[in-house]
């Protein structure tokens, strides 16, 4: 009889993260049952129908058993836990149940590493994606919303890939905020490689997750595959730059399907790293955010996390009192004005219009001119 934990930490050597078939002998054989099927290549009793189903099924198992004779879960559990981390099954406090969202393509289970509670800090989660080849616009935008996001409780998940992840990753941790990176490979391979000071800051702070064992290379299809987690364990995902075709747009994709809210960040037209945040905005219902706040308020408690409104500008003739902006709004543009005709265009009569015209003047709105009152230069350029 093999040990739960265990018995998951081979399946994850075994299979490809996300694989239906095996979700489906878990549920109907529990880990450990599922562990000896594959170990005997044998497709247990009522898990199909069909006999199309039930070849097609024998040879994903045989191909499983043999990846499984080259598995050693007991060697992968002892490096995890020589690097600080834990293996972290379903059921376990620190599984986030959103995981089960996924269904049958849910995690098998997660290897940890850092110190952070993968479950704790998903509560109060954003996933911050966007292409590698990222513009000095994105990079900005990605490190400065991840920073206000970060300083604000808001845990930040993204990829740890280079470009926006990268720069959402190293905002939090400006902020002294937590951060999530969910990997394509193991939590020990530094991949890409000039991130790895970045990886080794996370796990001494933060949390680095992957759902490969120690040592796992990285591959093409796990970089898709692992944008479902990030998109299950956060409650909405923001693009900050993607093109037309873009692994962000996939986290996207996720997101949608799992009911989560999908924010984009509008960039110049003519830029091809923002064309898919456009295309999210124009076809597929994104909300727009300019904002960390506006982040916070599509994904925060609804009617209590309310951006507030962008500051403007106060200029010196917003502190005017009604009727003496009346009067300085019936100055003509161009030229000047007589009182009688500057207190019949503010409707007010001619004693009191002198009165605001003195006013105006003595703050430096108008001066006299051989025609009357006229605007001065610095007024006529705050108007």
């Amino acid at each position: 009889m093999t040990d739960e934990r265990e018995a998951r930490a081979a399946l994850c050597a075994a299979a490809e993260p996300g694989e239906t078939l095996l979700n489906r002998l878990i549920d109907h054989e529990g880990a450990d049952g599922a562990l000896r099927a594959v170990r005997a290549a044998r497709v247990p009793d009522g898990l199909v129908s069909t006999d199309e189903e039930l070849q097609r099924c024998a040879r994903r198992l045989d191909r499983w058993r043999i990846r499984l004779t080259t598995a050693d879960p007991e060697q992968d559990l002892a490096v995890c836990e020589r690097l600080g981390g834990r293996l972290v099954c379903p059921g376990d406090p620190e599984w986030p149940t959103t995981l089960d969202d996924l269904g049958p393509q849910k995690p098998y289970a997660l290897w940890l590493r850092g110190p952070g509670d993968l479950r704790y800090g998903c509560l109060r989660s954003v996933a911050m994606v966007g292409s590698r080849a990222a513009s000095p616009y994105g990079l900005r935008i990605a490190a400065e919303f991840a920073a206000d996001l970060a300083a604000q409780g808001w845990t930040v998940i993204s990829g740890g890939a280079l470009g926006i992840d990268a720069a959402a990753h190293r905002g939090a941790l400006a902020a002294d905020g937590p951060t999530i990176a969910i990997f394509a490979n193991g939590v020990d391979v530094p991949y890409p490689a000039a991130n790895d000071g970045l990886f080794a800051e996370m796990a001494r702070r933060s949390l680095l997750v992957s759902e490969s064992p120690p040592g796992s290379p990285p591959q093409r299809l796990r970089f898709l595959v692992r944008n479902r987690v990030i998109a299950a364990l956060s409650r909405g995902t923001v693009v900050v730059e993607a093109e037309y075709r873009s692994g962000a747009l996939s986290t996207a994709t996720w997101a949608r399907k799992l009911g989560r809210t999908v924010m984009a960040v509008p960039g110049p037209v003519e830029a091809r790293t923002s064309v898919g945040c456009h295309r999210l905005l124009r076809d597929e219902g994104a909300i727009l955010v300019a904002r960390p706040e506006e982040v916070i308020e599509a994904v925060g408690r609804f009617g209590a996390d309310l951006a507030p409104e962008p500051h403007t500008p106060v200029l010196p003739r917003d502190r005017l009192e009604p009727a003496t902006r009346s009067v300085l709004e019936a100055f003509p543009a161009r030229g000047a004005a007589g009182p009688a005709q500057l207190a019949a265009k503010a409707g007010l009569d001619l004693a009191a219009a002198n009165g605001k015209i003195g006013l105006l003047a003595a703050a430096g709105f108008v001066e006299r001119d051989r025609g009357g009152w006229r605007l001065t230069t610095t007024a006529k350029q705050r108007r």
